[in-house]
């Protein structure tokens, strides 16, 4: 069970670095598919771009994880008549925290465009609210760094309504063990399946059921695992564990959500992942998130007769400028590891 701490980082960091919010994730997911190439699996895409992964295991039954690959980001609304844009959140991105970022537009025909996204009161020696206006969707703008000055202008570059905008993830790991990112939710979860994946692979290990790793690209928008494989039985998704308020999760755990906005996960299935953790002396929180949601929920609300558990390192700052730590992908991928050989 040792944790592949390297080839956790390179697939994190490379998947990081790709613009992936929900809705343009095929990139990214086709990244993905080149890694359990590599490692020897066959795998799919479904008609929406999830990803399928097929691990073939002992006996006749089948079970499913996830986690998903689309993260948060922002789509053109309109070209204003100043040259900017407006935007439409996709997901729940937290706007206060993308005032001053950098971006990239990209159009339908290709073409790839830098710009900031900011207030709309964006100085102070000009503004007398630039302290203090709400930053949402109609109090920010996005500006391209070409010489725009009319909507027409912005026009004749090709940028239109439905372009997807994308923001820097801002990829740091310290040497003491700190990973901080945007879309830590949820491609550290991503990267830790695959790094299970890889040493079933590195130690000839059969898991004792048949898996369906899904990485799913819709999840953002509540409906990324809503389809899944014939014949499973129980799914147990990865995502991030939130951390604050009266919630015991910390940056070095491993999250095992009791229940979120869907209400209570399975509760023998829950009770073997605390079990689990709890032999294996790993550093670990029950937790409940009443605003949350999962693959697991997507599946459960499309009527699959599933059992449904969910776990995942704890994230702080989540759907912000999100930390993480080692530790915490090390519970995870240590834990996930014992659920798919026991």
């Amino acid at each position: 069970m040792n944790f592949p701490k390297e080839y956790f980082y390179e697939i994190l960091t490379e998947i990081l670095s790709i613009d992936s919010p929900t809705g343009y994730t095929k990139k990214v997911a086709e990244k993905l598919k080149s890694y359990a190439d590599s490692l020897g699996y066959d795998s799919y895409f479904t008609n929406k771009g999830n990803l399928v992964v097929k691990i073939p295991g002992e006996s006749s039954k089948s079970i499913g994880i996830s986690a998903h690959v689309d993260t948060l980001g922002l789509i053109v609304r309109a070209c204003k008549s100043d040259g900017t844009l407006s935007f439409s959140r996709l997901g729940g991105p937290i706007l206060p925290t993308l005032d001053g970022e950098y971006c990239n537009i990209y159009t339908r025909d290709g073409k790839v465009f830098t710009g900031t996204i900011l207030s709309n009161s964006t100085s102070v020696h000009v503004h007398t609210d630039a302290h203090k206006l709400e930053r949402d969707e109609k109090n920010m703008h996005v500006r391209l760094d070409e010489m725009v000055k009319s909507k027409e202008d912005v026009i004749k570059l090709g940028i239109s309504p439905g372009d997807f905008i994308c923001y820097e993830p801002k990829t740091v790991i310290t040497e003491n063990g700190f990973i901080k990112s945007r879309f830590l939710d949820d491609k550290m979860s991503a990267s830790i399946i695959l790094s299970v994946l890889k040493q079933f692979k590195d130690e000839k290990i059969t898991p004792k059921h048949n898996i369906f790793a899904v990485f799913s690209t819709y999840e953002e928008v509540g409906h990324g695992f809503s389809h899944i494989p014939e014949g499973i039985s129980e799914v147990v998704a990865l995502d991030m564990g939130c951390i604050g308020s009266d919630l015991s999760c910390t940056e070095y755990d491993v999250s095992i959500c009791a229940k979120d906005s869907s209400g209570p996960y399975d509760y023998d299935l829950t009770t073997r992942l605390i079990n689990l953790a709890k032999g294996a002396e790993l550093s670990y929180a029950v937790d409940i998130y009443p605003m949350y949601g999962s693959d697991v929920s997507a599946a459960q609300r499309a009527g699959h007769d599933i059992a449904g558990g969910l776990i995942g390192p704890g994230v702080a700052a989540s759907h912000g400028m999100e930390r993480s730590h080692i530790s915490a992908a090390e519970n995870t991928y240590k834990l996930l590891y014992l659920y798919l050989t026991n």
